[in-house]
């Protein structure tokens, strides 16, 4: 039996009659970019999420791309963020000339190491005219923690470090839709702790769109505000531009499907979480827990329903690249996120960062493997995979 990293089929063929429905009367009205369908999308998000202001836009990556500039951060400025994560975190934060500054990452659960983010801040930077400056005088804005694979950072200790030295945090919760955290304050969701955040709706993601598609949540007003108008070209109203914005509208089609969706969502978390016992409990029995590191959960004895959304299901071993091509053999998919860490990258060469610079992101991106995980995973394929695997380090 061939097993895909991920299959989307199913989960269409359950939803194709409403779907095929929201397109026709979308066809049938032509109202396209930015209607009815785009509210509701938000009004939802706004509930699901716990408040806030929701603002559809046209990507994740546009999402964030769109705080920032609504932020008014750019050349001169400089943003912290995790060294391990998808390219896009880093990158918008370049495309504004602002001026991305890496930290290291938690080996356990691979997010940004509240202590890390601490020891940078106190040794490297330093306070200047009300504003903390780094080492080549920029002024340190925000920092961007992201939420890796379906589980939240320890955001009260990232927000009580970015209050002590006056900063804003962006949340990238890109794949962490729906994740709770146990706040000191109570229970909150990804994406609405800081003062802003994003999902994506990348067609992959938890919540899928079928293209592109993302969605800002503020916390206050007047910061959406910006960005609804940043999402039209900084134009507000028509042909009248007050600064310079992009075009990250969201489309109607995209909105329904997300809106179709929606609802199904916790359900779907719930079911990964299924798949993620049934991997935890067969390599326990199996004895291959002590061989691979498996997905942390730190907040499961906090009794949250979606702790962990597992948007991937990932392990790590030394022996990563054998063991995944020993899966490929056996037909089994499997994903390397990420295979470098930001500062490694070519496009960042002019950061100056070193190779040894952050460990444990270097680590981690030699030994972190994805095995399949969604909710229509068939047992007997999840078996196939844990063969698989204990046939490996037999």
């Amino acid at each position: 039996m061939r097993v895909p990293l991920l299959d989307l089929s199913e989960q269409y063929r359950t939803l194709a009659a409403p779907l095929r429905a929201e397109f026709d009367e979308i066809l049938a009205t032509q109202n396209f970019i930015l209607g009815p369908k785009v509210a509701a999308f938000e009004e939802a998000m706004e509930r699901s999420c716990g408040g806030g202001h929701a603002i559809g836009v046209s990507s994740g990556t546009d999402a964030q791309l769109a705080i920032l500039m609504a932020l008014g951060i750019g050349p001169g400025d400089a943003v912290v963020t995790t060294a391990y994560s998808f390219f896009a975190t880093a990158g918008c934060i370049a495309r504004v000339g602002a001026t991305p500054l890496f930290v290291d990452i938690d080996p356990v659960t691979y997010n940004l190491s509240p202590d890390a983010l601490e020891r940078f801040l106190t040794g490297k930077c330093r306070p200047r005219q009300g504003a903390l400056v780094d080492e080549n005088g920029r002024t340190v804005r925000a920092i961007v923690p992201v939420h890796l694979y379906g589980l939240c950072c320890d955001m009260d200790a990232i927000m009580a470090i970015a209050q002590r030295f006056g900063l804003l945090v962006i949340e990238d919760a890109a794949q962490a839709i729906g994740a709770e955290y146990p706040g000191r304050s109570g229970v909150v969701k990804a994406g609405a702790i800081g003062e802003a955040g994003y999902f994506s709706f990348y067609p992959s993601k938890n919540l899928g769109a079928a293209g592109d598609a993302g969605l800002v949540l503020c916390r206050e007003e007047a910061l959406a505000h910006r960005v609804r108008v940043c999402r039209q070209h900084g134009m507000e109203p028509r042909y009248f531009h007050h600064f310079i914005g992009g075009n990250f509208r969201l489309d109607e089609i995209q909105a329904a499907i997300l809106q179709v969706k929606l609802p199904h969502l916790d359900d779907w978390s719930a079911r990964r979480r299924d798949v993620a016992d049934v991997y935890r409990e067969e390599f326990t029995r199996r004895g291959l827990a002590e061989k691979l590191h498996l997905p942390a959960e730190p907040y499961r004895a906090a009794g949250l329903t979606n702790h962990h959304i597992y948007h991937q299901y990932v392990i790590r071993t030394p022996q990563r690249d054998e063991l995944r091509a020993h899966l490929t053999r056996h037909e089994i998919g499997s994903a390397i996120y990420y295979p470098l860490g930001l500062h490694q990258q070519k496009c960042f060469e002019y950061l100056g960062y070193r190779e040894g610079d952050f460990p444990e992101t270097e680590r981690a991106a030699r030994e972190t493997l994805a095995l399949p995980i969604y909710p229509e995973l068939p047992r007997a394929a999840q078996e196939q995979v844990v063969h698989a695997m204990a046939e490996f380090f037999a």
